[in-house]
């Protein structure tokens, strides 16, 4: 035994050295030794290897991209510079263009690039800054700055802008501080006010104060910023703080556009590579689409639209059309069951018909009036005080709907029975080996069940998470996960001696609750996803049905991405963006629409009596005609005589207390 220790020791000390060899040959490659001197007397001191140490903090890959920057560098005549050399501002200026145009040309980071080792990112903007800050900072606030301002506050049809960007057809600056006002962005004093005559916003600065002040790259080449102002409609209402891509110099001779005043604001203590400039706008036009739209847009005749508004009631517009068709699919499937009892079927199809309707009336009657209550909630709060009058009968339609999330069950007790009905499927698998297939196919998928358990989100950006396909199949995920986790916590609690009804109870919150949520949700996105694409849906109508059926997937499916995250479905930052930018992307897209998608489904006027509510959109005029017909509106109180006549004596009562 001895000696077969003594054998697997140098065995394994053997294969350590050939490892630590093949390691120390790999170093010296990519971290060449340092020249013979004075130092290496020092080097030799350290009681460790400072390669290992750098491949250990950096890793190979990333220490290969720094000395591919650093050799590009070192080889162009363009970055050669001599210790101690001056230039002149000018000179210094006119070099840091170069410079960073020729980074243009070496492209040292493509989209794919950073998809797969986002910390490239850093590393090539600490090479840029090891050589010069003002080139790192030059290159960054065109390409990064200005162009992600446009890239993450913009929509598809300010594409053009960051593709010139990235080309170099335009150049960029962010044009946020002015000379008064620094950090205190609410006080940005330059406005953009919209003209419905000519579609275009107007963009001003009041006074000098006022001036855009400190823009990088505004000093000497930027051709256009991203200008943050208040945005006024016609109305004269401000709307807040918004940001536009305005050109402020000419792309072909770099001379400033007309009614802009545009500059260098001098010599600095440091960085002077950077030309940060100062600009002053007078009655500058822009087009209306230039108004970077995430977070809000005006229409061609100067309506204001929030994209926040927009991300708060549009999701429920899109669920009310999946839940309509849900129900009326789900209306048929009960008719079949019944024509069944009526003809007397005894078949066991009919038998599982019953059984599967009931698990999805038993999910469906929970999400649906959750998902109304939630929807009249919204609405109240999103009509501010308005949405508090009694007259526009928002607490109406929310009070009428609120005895849904009780009566024939309290939703959190009927959605026990829709897991249940999931839960017999793995039995029945578990124990008769038999199939998973249910007469309507809701549960069919399950039978794919460790396939789908072994897949992961494969949306590489916003654009594929656009199509209900991709929530689809991230739920179908969630279900199979949600019932796996299910599962095993049952199984648990009966290991610990629960009896059947404390097992059942204490499986509910995070595991059979949350099964039955997703498991119906994700029936709804099914029936709706195939609806919206079937080929016999009109072509004209399909756009918008399609946008509306992955609104409904993405809103409801990001309520889940903590276990999506939990259970290993996704991971990284990427997938979470993609979904929130999706749903904000569809939300713009649908905005145009959704006046239309409410008037197919809205009652009319007098049925929905609601001032605010009408069909002709004229909600102030027919909030102050309702008003100023209320009994008694204009007349005195009855009581008038306790003000004006019968005063109180200040603390008569005060003795008595």
């Amino acid at each position: 035994m001895r000696r077969k220790e003594v054998f697997n020791f140098k065995m394994a000390s053997t294969s350590d050295l050939k490892k630590a060899t093949c390691n120390q040959r790999s170093w010296d490659i990519l971290l060449p030794d340092f020249p013979e001197g004075p130092l290496c007397e020092y080097r030799k001191r350290a009681s460790f290897s400072w390669k290992e140490m750098a491949v250990f903090i950096d890793e190979e890959d990333l220490i290969q991209f720094k000395n591919r920057i650093f050799s590009a560098f070192e080889n162009d005549p363009v970055f050669a510079r001599y210790p101690g050399e001056d230039v002149t501002l000018e000179k210094y200026r006119e070099l840091t263009f170069l410079r960073c145009k020729r980074l243009f040309e070496y492209e040292f980071l493509k989209l794919e690039d950073i998809m797969e080792k986002p910390l490239k990112i850093m590393v090539l903007i600490n090479c840029l800054g090891m050589y010069d800050w003002s080139l790192g900072t030059k290159y960054l606030l065109n390409a990064q700055v200005f162009g992600g301002a446009i890239e993450n506050t913009g929509s598809e049809r300010h594409q053009e802008f960051v593709k010139q960007t990235s080309n170099m057809e335009i150049f960029g600056c962010f044009a946020l501080t002015e000379v008064s006002h620094g950090s205190n962005t609410k006080g940005i004093r330059t406005t953009a006010r919209y003209d419905p005559s000519t579609q275009k916003f107007i963009i001003n600065t009041p006074d000098f104060e006022a001036a855009k002040f400190w823009v990088g790259n505004m000093g000497k080449n930027a051709t256009h910023a991203v200008v943050y102002a208040q945005l006024y409609t016609p109305d004269g209402q401000c709307h807040g703080l918004h940001s536009f891509v305005v050109q402020i110099r000419d792309t072909k001779t770099l001379l400033p556009m007309p009614g802009v005043m545009v500059g260098d604001i001098g010599k600095k203590l440091g960085q002077n590579g950077l030309d940060n400039g100062f600009a002053m706008f007078h009655n500058v036009k822009i087009p209306k689409e230039n108004v970077l739209n995430r977070t809000g847009d005006v229409t061609a005749d100067g309506v204001y639209i929030s994209s926040f508004k927009q991300w708060r009631l549009l999701p429920y517009l899109a669920a009310t059309y999946a839940l309509d068709h849900f129900a009326k699919s789900l209306f048929m499937n009960f008719i079949e069951f019944h024509i069944g009892l009526l003809m007397k079927d005894k078949s066991p199809r009919q038998g599982e018909i019953g059984r599967e309707i009931h698990a999805l009336s038993t999910g469906g009657k929970p999400l649906a009036s959750w998902t109304a209550q939630q929807a009249a909630q919204e609405c109240r709060e999103a009509c501010g005080g308005h949405g508090y009058l009694a007259m526009n009968r928002l607490g109406d339609i929310r009070n009428d709907n609120d005895p849904n999330c009780t009566y024939e069950g309290d939703n959190n007790v009927l959605l026990q029975q829709t897991s249940n009905y999931l839960l017999s499927w793995v039995n029945a698998k578990h124990q008769d080996k038999a199939s998973i297939a249910s007469p309507l196919g809701s549960v069919n998928f399950l039978e794919d069940y460790n396939h789908i358990l072994g897949q992961k989100f494969t949306a590489s950006n916003v654009e594929e998470c656009m199509d209900s396909s991709v929530p689809l199949a991230a739920y179908k995920w969630l279900v199979c996960y949600l019932l796996r986790e299910s599962v095993l916590k049952l199984s648990h609690e009966k290991q610990i001696g629960s009896s059947d009804f404390e097992a059942r109870n204490n499986s509910q919150v995070y595991y059979c609750r949350s099964l039955a949520i997703a498991f119906i949700e994700q029936t709804v996105l099914q029936r709706y996803h195939e609806y919206t694409h079937d080929p016999d849906t009109p072509s004209t109508l399909q756009p918008v049905l399609k946008h509306l059926s992955a609104l409904y997937g993405l809103w409801s499916l990001s309520k889940h991405m903590a276990v999506l995250y939990q259970g290993g479905y996704v991971s990284g930052e990427q997938p979470g963006r993609f979904i929130q930018h999706a749903i904000l992307e569809l939300c713009s897209k649908l905005k145009d629409d959704a006046v239309a998608l409410v008037d197919v489904i809205a009652p009319p006027d007098f049925i929905l009596n609601s001032p605010i509510g009408r069909a002709d959109g004229e909600l102030y005029k027919n909030l102050w005609t309702i008003v100023l017909q209320g009994s008694k509106v204009l007349e005195r109180p009855s009581w008038w005589a306790e003000f004006c006549v019968n005063k109180p004596i200040v603390g008569k009562l005060r003795s008595r207390m």
